[in-house]
């Protein structure tokens, strides 16, 4: 039985690992825009003839449809039916007219204008761009809604698996429901303030927010109940699956639902991600317009989970699959599945602080780290055969731009584009030899792809207000089984999430395992397996890393090992808990620190100072250099995944030292009080509740 145990604690981080990242890697490595709904506002001939040439030129990207009136073009544009008009210009005007919505997603109004400027500009008329729906100065990126919809989603199903081990009689449904009203209005306020009145991202709209919220939470915190009800601990799987894992890409907030693949649009419109962030996204940026339908969706989960919860609970009773006994309040139990027994005052102390943990420093550090992306300090070289000339333009870019750009000079083009690829610099910037001459920039989308955008962006804007050529040259693209740029992220975040999760799990799961020789050989093979097991999966079954097979095995397999080394010296020491400073270092910290998603020049300067310290940014370059830069500045970045590996070894063997130390003055008679995190446990949780 020890043995099927053991293989059940592998099988759980491995499944939970794969869906996660198998499905994110799966559907955003490479986006295409399929029938995304726009608007043709005309009449006559020529209307016709743009509905045409959207339908023919975008190769399925857009679909058009002809609208005669402007107002009901709006309408749709309001009410998310179409992601953006275009007006054309009356008889014998110029000026065309491109209305967008970015409250509805901000990636969406941006291909919205790649979709239809060229059309425009194909018949020689100017574009004049207008916002029906801005986002707030507040949250420019547009993310408050999405991390809003996904801390009512952890919190709704997180708590499920720390009350199943600790207050399992608080799982029969008369009980849950007053609890769960108390705890949606709680989390809801709490993530409220931290995306209001902290951070900036949302103004007003509290009683609204918490609305959604009790419909949200409800439903969701229904959903795993039923789960639980029937599965046990093993409900987890379904669960995060169903809320989180397929919830994220369905839900239109970070991506364009038309960008993923079709199935996804389908689980839009059912799950309840999608539902609870479409409807504050109604509530906050369209003054309502268009939630009920989102609420009804989410009415229509909590009904149906809770009529499925008292059947099953009717038909079954209390009882819980492989559960403790669930129909004495005050019965003994632990904290955790294999701690000591807690009183019940603790127990319930425990069930609710580790979610309300999570839930702070996933939406205060995400929000913000990213809820308003600013350029700062941008390094750009400007390169000329004249150093006099270099130095002046520099000057002048440094003065018109302020702390935008942090400017050099330089005279030598291959020593610049060499720092481009080296990471040193974003963008080398080559004057013109001659005054009708042309100017050249160069960065690269694979160094980063919002920072080779924003850089062109800047540049274009310079060269058209001098009325000076430029010529843009990308000296590393991304390929295109990486168009968003997103692979090494996913991948080096796969790495964290495979060293993390097994420590979690063993440690909620087999507490017995206490000397650092059970966990070596353990750790060596699961970080060996999982880095051949992901290697198979993002390039054979996925295809989105192509080659580097050996390098991405061996680099995948020592930052597993040395992330459950980290892991494990906080949850050997501070049992569960110890997984809640982890998550913040290891992985929420390191995600605006990477430059993975958002480039180091657009987030806080705290976040650019730890992008040399921290093991997913490291991970990240890892990954990065290797597929697209020759394995350029792998070894230093290496060295930062090793250091945090063999610190933690060393670590251990003080852990291990401790432990041998207390079992000798056992051994002799002495003080008898276990030390914390190995015997006694602190305010913790079962395993599962992780995700």
């Amino acid at each position: 039985m020890k043995i099927v145990k053991y293989v059940f604690l592998f099988v759980m981080p491995f499944l939970m690992v794969t869906m996660m990242y198998a499905t994110y890697m799966g559907t955003m490595h490479s986006p295409q825009t399929r029938h995304m709904p726009v608007a043709v506002v005309g009449s006559g001939a020529v209307a016709g003839s743009v509905v045409d040439e959207l339908e023919s030129a975008t190769n399925g990207a857009a679909d058009a449809r002809l609208v005669a009136d402007r107002s009901q073009a709006l309408d749709l544009l309001k009410d998310r039916d179409v992601a953006g008009v275009l007006q054309i210009p009356a008889d014998g005007a110029t000026e065309a007219t491109l209305y967008t919505a970015q409250g509805a997603g901000a990636a969406q109004a941006g291909t919205v204008k790649q979709l239809l400027a060229p059309v425009a500009a194909g018949h020689d008329w100017t574009t004049k761009a207008v916002d029906i729906a801005p986002l707030p100065a507040g949250d420019s990126a547009g993310i408050a809604v999405l991390l809003a919809a996904i801390g009512m989603m952890v919190v709704g199903y997180s708590p499920l698996s720390g009350m199943t081990a600790a207050v399992p009689h608080l799982l029969a449904v008369r009980r849950f429901l007053p609890v769960l009203a108390g705890w949606a209005v709680v989390t809801s306020t709490l993530s409220w303030l931290i995306l209001g009145p902290i951070v900036g991202a949302i103004d007003g709209h509290y009683l609204p927010f918490v609305g959604v919220a009790l419909l949200a939470t409800g439903a969701v915190a229904l959903g795993q109940l039923l789960l639980v009800k029937i599965l046990g601990g093993l409900a987890v799987l379904p669960g995060m699956l169903l809320w989180v894992v397929f919830g994220v890409p369905a839900s239109n907030l970070a991506m364009s639902i038309h960008s993923m693949p079709g199935f996804f649009g389908f689980l839009h419109g059912v799950l309840p991600l999608p539902a609870a962030g479409e409807a504050l996204r109604s509530i906050v940026y369209f003054g309502g317009r268009g939630a009920g339908t989102h609420l009804l969706t989410l009415a229509a989960w909590l009904v149906a989970a809770l009529t499925l919860a008292l059947l099953v609970e009717h038909r079954k009773g209390l009882a819980i699959p492989s559960g403790p006994p669930a129909d004495d309040p005050d019965a003994p139990l632990p904290a955790m599945a294999g701690g000591p027994v807690r009183s019940k005052r603790f127990r319930y102390f425990a069930v609710a602080a580790f979610p309300l943990a999570i839930l702070t420093i996933v939406i205060g550090v995400m929000s913000s780290s990213l809820h308003q992306p600013q350029i700062r300090d941008m390094p750009v070289v400007v390169v000329s055969a004249s150093h006099e000339q270099a130095s002046q333009a520099a000057r002048g870019l440094q003065d018109g731009l302020g702390d935008l750009l942090s400017v050099t000079t330089g005279t030598s083009l291959d020593t610049t584009t060499d720092q481009i690829r080296q990471g040193e610099v974003v963008g080398v910037y080559v004057l013109p030899t001659s005054k009708d001459g042309t100017a050249t920039l160069y960065t690269s989308s694979a160094a980063g792809a919002s920072q080779h955008n924003a850089l062109q962006a800047m540049f274009q804007q310079i060269s058209a207000s001098q009325k000076m050529q430029l010529e843009l040259t990308d000296v590393q693209p991304l390929k295109a089984s990486d168009s968003g740029g997103s692979n090494s992220m996913y991948a080096a975040m796969a790495w964290i999430m495979a060293g993390f999760l097994i420590m979690a799990v063993l440690r909620g799961g087999a507490p017995e395992i206490k000397r650092l020789r059970q966990l070596l050989p353990m750790l060596a093979g699961w970080a060996v397996g999982m880095a051949v097991w992901l290697w198979f999966l993002f390039d054979v079954l996925i295809g989105a890393i192509n080659g580097h097979a050996w390098e991405m095995i061996g680099f995948g397999a020592l930052t597993i090992f040395s992330i459950s080394m980290f892991t494990g010296v906080f949850t050997r020491t501070l049992g569960i808990a110890g997984i809640i400073p982890v998550l913040l270092i290891a992985l929420l910290a390191g995600i605006p620190a990477s430059g993975g998603g958002i480039s180091l020049y657009m987030v806080p300067e705290v976040f650019r100072n730890l992008h040399g310290v921290l093991p997913l940014p490291a991970a990240v370059e890892v990954v990065r250099a290797t597929v697209y830069f020759d394995h350029t500045g792998v070894a230093g970045h290496l060295a930062t995944i090793a250091a945090w590996g063999a610190v933690c070894l060393l670590l251990h063997v003080a852990i291990d030292w401790g432990i041998a130390r207390r079992d000798r003055e056992r051994a002799d008679g002495g003080p008898e009080t276990p030390a914390r995190g190995q015997d006694a446990q602190e305010p913790a949780l079962d395993r599962t509740v992780i995700t």
